[in-house]
């Protein structure tokens, strides 16, 4: 299972410093439009939160993951769920839809998704989602970099995550054989109800655990990157934002 070297899941710490991932994930939920009786796979489920409803609207609902922890506290929820990797999807044509949030841009290989996902769905089912879209926290990106670098660190090779042009991503899907692709970049100013080291936390430790940085010091580096950030991501009411991007999505296979 080729899982990103960088990331790194606990479902106690995700539920606590990232309940706005799924929270956020209403306006793709609607575009799905999930229907009573579809089958549906959810790629890259999480705990479980937009899995749950899912299956609240009747749809038949199979939330996979990378991340063995999420899938516990996806299956501790009474969904169906399971390991696996996202870059090698295993399933025949018997998904009326795909789903996914917040978790494309942690699969770098993208045509190996695309196509995956493509001989998941039967002719004429769709997929939708939403990911971190070209242009997603690179402030906050660029405050940790220079942190580490300052402390000596190397910075782990490639790109930890694929954050994507709507002509990017529109061009991997296209060659999977995908057909109607609609992409956008949204701009989402996202509130971090943990701050910016509670962030880092969730959803940096594996990046800092490839850059070789000790569990004992990876707590004053968010601190560090927290104090970085000050000026643009704290709030009067001392609330911090940081500059997400999402990229939106829909497309279909042809009957």
């Amino acid at each position: 299972m080729s899982v990103n070297p960088t990331s790194r899941w606990e479902a106690r710490d995700y539920a606590t410093n990232a309940a706005f991932v799924p929270a956020l994930g209403a306006p793709v939920l609607a575009l799905l439009d999930p229907q009573p009786g579809e089958r549906i796979l959810d790629l890259g489920c999480g705990d479980g939160v937009l899995t749950e409803k899912i299956a609240a609207a009747g749809a038949s609902i199979l939330g996979i993951d990378a991340a063995d922890t999420m899938v516990a506290a996806a299956l501790a929820r009474g969904l169906d769920a399971r390991v696996v990797d996202g870059q090698a999807l295993a399933f025949g044509p018997e998904f009326d839809a795909v789903f996914s949030n917040a978790a494309l841009h942690w699969m770098l290989d993208g045509a190996a998704v695309a196509a995956g996902v493509f001989r998941a769905l039967q002719p004429g089912g769709r997929f939708v989602g939403e990911m971190g879209g070209h242009g997603n926290i690179a402030k906050l990106r660029a405050a940790l970099y220079a942190e580490l670098r300052e402390r000596g660190y190397a910075l782990p090779d490639g790109a930890p995550q694929w954050y994507p042009t709507p002509e990017e991503f529109s061009a991997v899907y296209t060659a999977a054989g995908f057909v109607d692709i609609e992409a956008q970049l949204i701009p989402r100013p996202t509130p971090l109800p943990a701050g910016v080291a509670g962030w880092l936390r969730t959803f940096r430790a594996g990046f800092m655990d490839a850059a070789d940085v000790p569990d004992a010091e990876q707590a004053e580096v968010a601190e560090a990157v927290e104090k970085r950030l000050e000026q643009d991501f704290l709030q009067p009411d001392g609330s911090w934002v940081a500059d997400y991007v999402r990229l939106r999505f829909s497309m279909r296979k042809a009957s």
